[in-house]
C-alpha cells in the first residue's frame, strides 16, 4: 500500500512539474508540432499603412532574382511604386555569365541597377592565379561592374568546388588574394563581404535552436568548418591586411545579435561599413537598442534587402514599417515578432541612400 501511494504521489508530481493537470493526457493540442504552430493573434494594435519610403532608396544588397526581361520590367515598376531608386545586384559572376547580366540589366535600365561581379576561383593553386583573378576583375569593371560581391565564406572557403581540406581552402586573408584586393582599392570599387553566418548556425539544429526551422539549411553544426569566432577572425585579418580596400560587411557583419560587439568592430575599423540586409529580424526584436545603434552609426550602415521582391511590394513595405513607424508585433519568419524603430529623418536618409551615394562607385 505504501509503495502504491508513493508511486501515485510521484506520478502526480511528474504531472505537476510538466505543467499537465491530472487527467489531461489526451488534450486536443498536445499532438500539434511546434513547427506547425501558427497562432492567430488576438492583439489589436495600430497599423501604419505605407506605400513608399520617406526618401528615395538605394538597395545596396540584392541579387538577380528576376531572370527575364518581363520580370525585370515588373521589378522596375515595383521599385517605382515603393520608392527604390537603384538596386545593387551582387551577382558573384565572372566571365560570360557576368556579361549576360550586363545585357539583361544595365543596358535596358541605365541608372536603375548597379552590378557587382564575383571572384574567379578556378585553379587557385596555379602560379598565375593571383594575376588572373585581378585581370578578370578589371575586365568586369570595364564591362560595367562597380563592385565585387557577394564574397561569401562561412568557413568552407571561397571556391565553388566540393569542400576542400582545411589547409587547401581559399579564405579572404589568403596572400593569393592580395593583388585582387589591391586592385579593388585601385579601381575604387567596394567589396560586399559575407563572413560567417548568424551565430545560431553553429548550434545544434535541435529544440534549443534560436531561429525557426526555415533557417536550418544554413546550419553549420557538425560540418568541417572553423567555429563562428574563427571565421570572424579570418575577416578581421583581412581588414587589417587591406586597409585601403572598401569593405561592406553583409548582414550587420553577422553580429546583429550583439550590437555592442558590432560597435567595437566599427570603432576598431573606421573605414569598414555594414549593410543591414536580411537582418530586419535582428533590429526588429531589439528596437530601442537598435535605434540607438543606428543613430550612433548612421554614417556606417547601408540599406539592403537580400530578399526576393516576388513581383510585389510587400517585402519593401515591411522594411519601411520597421524603420519608419512605431508599429508593434510585426510578423517575422525567424520565430519571433518585430517592432518598429520609428527612426528620425536624420538617421533614415544616410541609411536609405546617403551612405550609398557617398561610398559606392557611380562613375
Amino acid at each position: 500500500m505504501r509503495i502504491r501511494k508513493r508511486l501515485a504521489f510521484m506520478l502526480s508530481l511528474g504531472l505537476a512539474l510538466s505543467g499537465l493537470p491530472e487527467g489531461a493526457e489526451n488534450r486536443p493540442m498536445d499532438s500539434i508540432l511546434l513547427k506547425d504552430y501558427r497562432p492567430d493573434s488576438s492583439l489589436v494594435v495600430p497599423i501604419t499603412k505605407l506605400k513608399h519610403a520617406r526618401f528615395k532608396v538605394i538597395d545596396a544588397h540584392s541579387h538577380e532574382y528576376a531572370k527575364t526581361p518581363a520580370d525585370i520590367a515588373r521589378w522596375v515598376q515595383v521599385m517605382d511604386e515603393v520608392g527604390v531608386e537603384t538596386t545593387v545586384i551582387l551577382t558573384g559572376a565572372t566571365g560570360p555569365g557576368f556579361d549576360k547580366l550586363v545585357d539583361l540589366f544595365l543596358k535596358p535600365y541605365p541608372g536603375r541597377f548597379q552590378l557587382y561581379c564575383g571572384l574567379d576561383t578556378k585553379d587557385i593553386k596555379a602560379p598565375e592565379y593571383p594575376a588572373r583573378a585581378a585581370e578578370e576583375l578589371e575586365r568586369c569593371y570595364r564591362k560595367g561592374a562597380r563592385g565585387v560581391g557577394e564574397i561569401s565564406d562561412k568557413g568552407s572557403g571561397l571556391t565553388e568546388r566540393a569542400l576542400l581540406p582545411r589547409s587547401e581552402r581559399l579564405h579572404p586573408d589568403d596572400p593569393r588574394l592580395d593583388l585582387f584586393w589591391r586592385k579593388c582599392a585601385e579601381l575604387k570599387i567596394p567589396v560586399s563581404l559575407h563572413m560567417a553566418d548568424h551565430p545560431s548556425a553553429w548550434r545544434p539544429p535541435d529544440a534549443h535552436q534560436e531561429r525557426s526551422p526555415d533557417y536550418q539549411e544554413y546550419n553549420q553544426y557538425g560540418k568541417d568548418v572553423p567555429s563562428y569566432r574563427e571565421v570572424l577572425a579570418i575577416r578581421d585579418r583581412t581588414l587589417l591586411r587591406h586597409p585601403e580596400t572598401l569593405f561592406i560587411l553583409c548582414h550587420l557583419a553577422n553580429q546583429g545579435n550583439d550590437l555592442a560587439s558590432l560597435a567595437k568592430l566599427l570603432d576598431k575599423f573606421p573605414r569598414v561599413y555594414v549593410d543591414i540586409s536580411a537582418r530586419a529580424y535582428e533590429v526588429g526584436r531589439q528596437p530601442r537598442f537598435a535605434a540607438q545603434f543606428l543613430t550612433r552609426y548612421k554614417d556606417r550602415v547601408l540599406f539592403g534587402t537580400d530578399q526576393s521582391f516576388n513581383l510585389r511590394d510587400e517585402m519593401y513595405v515591411a522594411w519601411w514599417r520597421i524603420f519608419e513607424t512605431p508599429d508593434e508585433y510585426l510578423p517575422s519568419d525567424a520565430g519571433w515578432r518585430l517592432y518598429g524603430m520609428d527612426l528620425p529623418s536624420s538617421v533614415l536618409e544616410p541609411i536609405y541612400r546617403g551612405n550609398a551615394k557617398r561610398l559606392l562607385n557611380w562613375e
